[in-house]
Parts: structure tokens; C-alpha cells; sequence
């Protein structure tokens, strides 16, 4: 055990060493300033501050503060503003913390809803936006399925197909997740539709009944979801979701089968039995569902079901699942808008599966800057404006995209993540022991680390008072607690965030 101890401890010293250097190195420093501003400063650096980022939360004010109340205020005479919780001073803020406007320095494990890679006021980030380089592609947005700038080859080249996934040579871009997935429904239509064809030209029967939604033309294709999954708000998109009823009340929306996700049960080397009795049944609804009704020509599935709850499914499970999809000539479509850019401690998280055969589609956005998808090459489509808009993206999105790769190889950050993530997860199962009448279930991938709270309303209430303490950080699912920080999260925040959580728990007891 002394041995074990003094392993433990060295590798905690690496991972503080590691987290220094990626705070010297990552983290903006501070403008000059004046004689008396730096002596100021030099009070707060005896304090811990370094280069700009705080070394602990700062409150000011109650979240949200009076400035930000206003702003609220302000703005519903013009917008729905139900959902916003604080404005954000986004000069303020660095690294991995995040400034409102009523002046609190928060910890951010949110990041703008598991968007922000290399947290806030990144000096390569900045520098990019700087580039006179990039100003034209800033200043323009261009059409990209009609005129892309000059470079815009290299520039996916050097990006998106930098990192696409194992056995995926095409990549399409969007702007967001629901569009993302939405057209890689359409990918996958495409190619059932031309393979009913048998080769044969599409014909004017359908060319003309398609104009208004009637077979031939617009066939019955369907795809099958996991009940507890979110894939986006638009209306291909909300028939695979099913989470939260205000995510879909009062929206027609197609009707396509859904299959349950397993339930796992934790610890889960306690459990495996159950689990795997869990995961067959699972997979053997998928089986029937798609053997019953054969318009399903896709499965589309989450890594990990983010917003249904962080629910987890073994490599196992994916491997049958993709088994089964080859096995009906349906094809698999892995939805990575969440858990891609190496929060889960791979680049991809389906990465971990070790799948004989790949994904048809891979999905992404969110940390990703871009979103669209990857696809394999049976999968293009044969004639142009099939998978289409005005923008297909954004170019400033990939000048974006190749700092966060740039910085994720310079800087290891996928074992940063690996590390910060042990770090999290070891702390949330010391406390669900210490608080066993509280908390259950902590379990994770990399940083993308979840809880379950014993009722929606102590979950709710939590969430709250560790904004009152100064750390950001979401839920999911019904009563789940998540977290959901950039690449630059490390073992030093994790540790902010632990005493943090345990000084609210402390307090609900």
C-alpha cells in the first residue's frame, strides 16, 4: 500500500508540473501596465494569481448580479431571454475562468455548454484573429459550396481531415450540431434510396412527387434513436431525441423507432453481470427493430447520452451494436457533437471502442468550433445542391479549429485530460461516500464526468449554491450534475472545483 501511496503521489507532482507549464505557457499574460497597477498586481500575485488567470473563484456579487439583471432586463423588451443566466465580460476573462458583468470570476466547468476548448482570451487564439492572413476569410463569409476563398483545400486539408476518424476520407461542414446531424440523415437517404434504385435513373414520378411530399419521391426512410438521447432541435433531428418534453411539445415530428439505452449500475466491476444482461437486452430491441421494419437504413447513437443523463454503454455494447448494423446492412452514424476534441481523453470518444469496422458517419461540433460531419466515401453524394446551404460553415471556423489542434499536440493536452479527469472522478466517489445519502453513480470518460443527486430538486439546488461559491457547472438527465471544462481544465481546477462541492454539501447536511 506505501508503495501504491508513493506512486500516486509522484504522479500527482507530474500532473501539477504538467499544470504549471500549461498555465505559463497557454494561459494569456497580462498587459503591461503601470508602476502602481504592477504593484498592485503584485499583491495579487502573491495571492496565487498567475498570468492573468485567477487561482481561485472571486464573488462580488450574488449570481446573477445587479449588472447582469439589467442586461436581462434590457434585452427581453427585444428576445426571449428565459434561458440566459449571467452576461459574460468576455475581456475580463481568462483560461478557464469566466468574468460576468457584475465583476465574479468564475470557475468554468460549462464552457458555453461544452464548447470552449482552450478557454477564454487564449493569447494563439487571439493572435489568430490578429493575422492579417486571416482578415479577408474574417471579414467575408463566403458561400462555400459555390465560391470557397483561395486556401480553403489546404485549410481543410490541414484541420478537419487532420484528425478525421479512422476509415472516414470525407468531410462535409455545417454550422452547428442539429444541422450536422440533420444532413448526415440526408447522406445516408441518399445512398438507400439509390440503392432501392439498382442503378436505374431516378425517375419523373418521383422527381415530381417529392415536390410534395409523397412516395415515391419522398420515401419512408427512418432512422432508430436510443430513448434518453438528444440529436438536435430541428425536425429531423427532435424525432431521435428523447429527453426533455420541453424540447419537443407541440412540434410535429416524424415517427421513428426508438430502442432503450442500457441503464448501467455502479461500481461498475460490482455490477458486470447485471450490466451485461442490461446491454444484451438493449441491443437485442435493436435486433427486432430493425429486422420488423426494414425503411430503418440508419442507427444513430451518442457515446455517451450527454443530455439524457451522462449515460455510459461498455465498448462491448458499441462494438455488438456495430456488429448488428453491418450484420443488417443498416448503416451507424456515432453523434460526436458532445464528447469529440478529446474531452473524453481520446480524440474521439468512439476512438476507445476498438471497432472492427468504423462509423459510416461521425458528427461534430461544439469544441470542434465547426460543426458537419465525416463520412466514408460510398457515401458522397453523386449530384450537386443534394446536401446544401448558403454558408456550409464557416471558414473563420476552421482558424479557430487549427489553434485548438495546434495547441492540443503542443501541449498533450489529451493527457491533461486523462489526468484531470482521474482527478475528478476520484474526488466525486470520495464525496458520494462521504454524502452516500446525496450522491451516486460518479462516473466519467476523460473530463466528461458526472453525479447523480437523489432528487432533481437537490440536484437543482446544488447547482445554484456552487454558483454562489463561484464554479459554473451544468446538469443533465433528471437529477445528474456534469461537468464539461475545456482542454486546459487541470488536476490544479479540479482540485478548486472538489473543495468547492464539498463545502455546499457540507452545507445541505
Amino acid at each position: 500500500r506505501s508503495c501504491r501511496r508513493e506512486r500516486g503521489a509522484r504522479r500527482e507532482r507530474c500532473a501539477s508540473s504538467m499544470s504549471a507549464r500549461i498555465a505559463a505557457s497557454i494561459v494569456p499574460r497580462a498587459r503591461p501596465r503601470s508602476r502602481a497597477s504592477t504593484r498592485a498586481s503584485s499583491s495579487s500575485s502573491r495571492a496565487g494569481t498567475s498570468n492573468g488567470e485567477p487561482a481561485a473563484p472571486v464573488v462580488r456579487t450574488p449570481i446573477p448580479g445587479p449588472a447582469s439583471r439589467r442586461a436581462v432586463e434590457a434585452l427581453s423588451a427585444h428576445a426571449d431571454v428565459g434561458s440566459i443566466r449571467y452576461f459574460v465580460d468576455v475581456d475580463a476573462s481568462r483560461g478557464n475562468y469566466v468574468v460576468d458583468a457584475d465583476g465574479n470570476a468564475m470557475l468554468d466547468l460549462y464552457a458555453h455548454i461544452a464548447s470552449l476548448p482552450v478557454g477564454y482570451n487564449h493569447e494563439k487564439m487571439l493572435a489568430a484573429m490578429r493575422d492579417e492572413a486571416n482578415v479577408g476569410i474574417l471579414a467575408h463569409r463566403p458561400a462555400l459550396g459555390n465560391n470557397p476563398p483561395i486556401g480553403w483545400d489546404d485549410r481543410v486539408a490541414r484541420t478537419l481531415m487532420r484528425v478525421a476518424p479512422k476509415g472516414l476520407t470525407r468531410a462535409t461542414t455545417m454550422a452547428c450540431g442539429a444541422c450536422a446531424n440533420e444532413h448526415a440523415m440526408k447522406a445516408v437517404f441518399i445512398s438507400a434510396a439509390n440503392a432501392r434504385r439498382g442503378g436505374r435513373e431516378i425517375s419523373e414520378e418521383e422527381k415530381v412527387s417529392c415536390l410534395t411530399n409523397q412516395a415515391p419521391g419522398s420515401p419512408g426512410f427512418k432512422v432508430l434513436s436510443f430513448d434518453g438521447a438528444f440529436h438536435g432541435r430541428t425536425a429531423a433531428c427532435l424525432s431521435l431525441t428523447h429527453t426533455k418534453w420541453i424540447h419537443k411539445l407541440d412540434f410535429p415530428t416524424f415517427d421513428w423507432p426508438s430502442c432503450p439505452f442500457p441503464k448501467l449500475k455502479y461500481p461498475l466491476d460490482k455490477f458486470e453481470r447485471e450490466n451485461a444482461e442490461e446491454e444484451a437486452r438493449c441491443l437485442a430491441e435493436v435486433e427486432k427493430a430493425l429486422t420488423r421494419d426494414r425503411d430503418v437504413v440508419a442507427v444513430i447513437v451518442e457515446p455517451m447520452q450527454a443530455e439524457g443523463g451522462d449515460n455510459h454503454a461498455s465498448a462491448d455494447f458499441f462494438r455488438k451494436l456495430r456488429a448488428l448494423t453491418k450484420r443488417e446492412n443498416v448503416r451507424m452514424i456515432v453523434d460526436e457533437v458532445q464528447t469529440g476534441c478529446g474531452s473524453s481523453g481520446t480524440f474521439w470518444a468512439h476512438e476507445a471502442w476498438g471497432l472492427e469496422h468504423p462509423p459510416d458517419i461521425v458528427t461534430f461540433s461544439k469544441k470542434m468550433q465547426i460543426a458537419g460531419f465525416y463520412a466514408a466515401a460510398d457515401l458522397a453524394p453523386e449530384l450537386p445542391y443534394r446536401i446544401f446551404n448558403t454558408w456550409m460553415g464557416d471558414p473563420a471556423k476552421l482558424i479557430q479549429l487549427e489553434v485548438v489542434l495546434d495547441c492540443i499536440e503542443e501541449h498533450h493536452l489529451l493527457d491533461v485530460v486523462k489526468s484531470a479527469g482521474e482527478t475528478l472522478l476520484n474526488g466525486l466517489r470520495e464525496l458520494q461516500e462521504k454524502y452516500p445519502s446525496i450522491l451516486a453513480n460518479a462516473r466519467g470518460m476523460g473530463t466528461l464526468v458526472a453525479i447523480d443527486c437523489d432528487t432533481s430538486a437537490r440536484r437543482d439546488a446544488l447547482l445554484h449554491a456552487l454558483l454562489q461559491k463561484g464554479v459554473d457547472i451544468g446538469g443533465c438527465g433528471s437529477a445528474t450534475i456534469r461537468a464539461r471544462p475545456g482542454l486546459l481544465f487541470t488536476s490544479a481546477h479540479a482540485g478548486v472545483f472538489l473543495e468547492r462541492f464539498e463545502r455546499v454539501l457540507a452545507a445541505e447536511m
